[in-house]
């Protein structure tokens, strides 16, 4: 498997993503599971049925973030900094950085969500970034090479990982945190998300702000025909006041971003689902 992930990565984005396309779409076709959630998910966004066309263009760009994820890990970041075509917000975030007192890249499942810390840590400087194990063990010593390298870190989503989170901001380094998964017991609250109650994440609201630092929402739009990417990045402020007011502002400002760019989103992740030993929502 690792092989055939490295022979993949060293192939031309725009190969990777028309392969990418067509595994997308044949994922698509044969999982009934995957077309409810996906549709499901899309269609509590639009506020209507999704759709054919808009499921399947999603399809179609799930497949190619799969895929460009074995070059993003294989290549080295040279490569992948002259892959990211246009920016936008980069030079106030730089500004905002300089100052010293650390920086939170909020970056959700959209666009290549893996490029945009790459791009940081070889432009700028030491950034660490929260993530959680692969479901195949396999690929892990894969995914630890191609995210811990140069001035990048990677550290588990546990205990260990998020103190070293902290001390990192702390020092006035970036860090970045995937906000839109779903955490375990303890972790998280619901909070609204396209109208629907979603069991939330509280660290990257507690973090945004802590102690001066900046907070930017970060996400790299895919372009068509491999030509590469566009980094947007916009201030993220959230009100102060209760974890559970914070974090409905949190999931507003991804909201707002994803609709700028829906067909990249990963739609066909289960969302809205209740973890093991979280209550329930209140029914409607």
């Amino acid at each position: 498997m690792n092989t055939l992930f490295r022979l993949f990565g060293h192939l031309p984005l725009i190969v990777l993503h028309f392969i990418g396309a067509c595994v997308g779409l044949l994922v698509w076709a044969v999982s009934a599971r995957y077309r409810r959630t996906l549709a499901g998910n899309l269609s509590q966004a639009l506020g209507r049925n999704a759709l054919l066309r808009e499921c399947l263009a999603n399809a179609i760009e799930a497949g190619k973030g799969a895929f460009e994820t074995a070059w993003v890990w294989t290549q080295p970041q040279t490569r992948l900094v002259k892959a990211v075509r246009s920016t936008s917000g980069w030079e106030a975030m730089l500004a905002a950085h300089a100052k010293g007192r650390g920086t939170l890249f909020v970056t959700p499942h959209l666009g290549c969500f893996e490029i945009s810390a790459q791009y940081f840590a070889a432009q700028t400087g030491p950034i660490t970034v929260l993530f959680r194990p692969p479901r195949k063990n396999i690929l892990a010593p894969l995914m630890q090479a191609g995210r811990n390298r140069g001035a990048m870190r990677a550290v588990p989503a546990d205990a260990a990982g998020v103190r070293q989170l902290l001390k990192a901001l702390k020092s006035g380094e970036a860090i970045g945190i995937l906000p839109d998964q779903v955490p375990r017991e303890g972790e998280g609250l619901w909070a609204p998300f396209f109208g629907r109650p979603a069991y939330s994440m509280t660290l990257a609201a507690r973090l945004a702000g802590n102690g001066g630092s900046s907070a930017w929402i970060a996400f790299a739009r895919r372009l068509r025909w491999g030509r590469g990417f566009h980094l947007h990045l916009e201030p993220l402020t959230l009100p102060e006041g209760a974890p559970a007011a914070r974090v409905a502002a949190l999931n507003s400002a991804l909201e707002r971003q994803i609709r700028s760019c829906p067909a990249q989103y990963m739609w066909g992740y289960n969302r809205y689902k209740c973890p093991p030993g979280v209550t329930p929502p209140p029914a409607d």
